[in-house]
């Protein structure tokens, strides 16, 4: 899956371009915008960096459609929104713990205060929360750094052991 984020002027909520690996893409707006990291993106890069296969842009990979996502093209599988419905019941610990995470390494990131409980109570040890926060700064270097109008494109690794979708075909031939 690649995700297509755009550096904006201001704090407008950002959209960012979700193309899935079954050729079906979406706009998904987003808090975030100006020189501040997108939330979607510190997600991208936490989900990443831990790893974290079932947090938020996992569940989009494995076809969750979030209310914030406007379907722009490609064929939808049939009971798309069945199965979404689904697995967003099926994950609700595990995205309200990629968004604890992600809200917790983005305030480490940025030198705020983050409580002994608030990292304990995210079921990840404490070395490998911190071991997130190098990148999560990085990130936020590069965002800051990136010309307004400019796009950062991010690839969603597929989990090992996973067929790659036609999707990832069709990439290769642009």
């Amino acid at each position: 899956m690649r995700m297509t984020f755009q550096r904006m002027a201001d704090r407008r909520p950002v959209e960012t371009l979700v193309e899935r690996d079954d050729g079906v893409v979406f706009l998904m707006r987003g808090a975030g915008g100006g020189a501040d990291l997108p939330h979607d993106l510190v997600h991208a890069v936490v989900e990443t960096a831990l790893p974290l296969a079932d947090g938020v842009w996992g569940c989009v990979a494995d076809g969750v459609i979030w209310g914030s996502m406007r379907h722009v093209s490609g064929r939808l599988p049939p009971h798309s929104a069945e199965r979404s419905d689904r697995l967003k019941r099926e994950r609700v610990p595990a995205v309200q713990r990629a968004e604890s995470l992600a809200d917790v390494v983005g305030r480490l990131a940025r030198g705020e205060e983050v409580l002994p409980q608030e990292v304990a109570g995210s079921g990840v040890p404490a070395e490998r929360i911190g071991s997130a926060v190098p990148a999560v700064r990085e990130a936020a270097r590069r965002w800051a750094a990136l010309p307004v109008g400019e796009r950062w494109v991010v690839e969603w690794p597929t989990p090992a052991g996973r067929p790659a979708a036609r999707g990832d075909r069709r990439r290769g031939r642009r």
